[in-house]
């Protein structure tokens, strides 16, 4: 085999181990799953897939809907993102929509724990720190954030934590 051949047949080699996409929890992604970090920077665990949803979590999507998404680092929250690639700023009308959606069993039968989802949101690499709220818990929102960037947020909601980084384009 040739030079140009052996090339090819490495070049095969490494796009095929790309392809390899996994949950946070470590199986594999459901068929016609892709996960995308390429936007990412160096160390953002940000992973954007675009599979199908999960059952727990596909409730008002019809089909087999393939919405881009991220999850948590326990696996316990997915941040179903409307809006994709998220903006510092957006300047076609649109807006940052997040709809976040938690498992069932990590929602609190506590009637006293507190509604709103608070994420403290930590641009990677700096000090700058904001806190964001959901009000009622997981859900609907627009999350707007002041830099470009890799965002690592830790949420919390009823007595429920999980962390995930986003990226913010400019």
């Amino acid at each position: 085999m040739g030079s140009w051949g052996r090339l090819t047949l490495a070049s095969s080699v490494v796009l095929l181990a790309g392809c390899t996409t996994t949950t946070s929890g470590g199986s594999a992604a459901p068929t016609g799953a892709t996960a995308t970090t390429a936007s990412a920077p160096a160390g953002c665990a940000a992973r954007v897939e675009t599979g199908a949803l999960p059952d727990w979590a596909d409730a008002g999507f019809s089909g087999d809907a393939r919405v881009p998404h991220v999850f948590g680092a326990k696996g316990d929250i997915v941040a179903v993102l409307f809006a994709h690639p998220l903006r510092q700023v957006r300047t076609d009308g649109s807006n940052n929509k997040i709809l976040w959606v938690a498992r069932a069993a990590t929602t609190s039968p506590d009637p006293t724990a507190p509604a709103t989802m608070v994420i403290t949101a930590r641009l990677d690499g700096t000090d700058t720190r904001v806190i964001r709220e959901v009000a009622g818990g997981p859900g609907p929102s627009i999350i707007d954030l002041p830099q470009a960037g890799c965002w690592r947020l830790d949420l919390r909601w009823s007595e429920h934590t999980d962390t995930m980084d986003l990226v913010y384009a400019p």
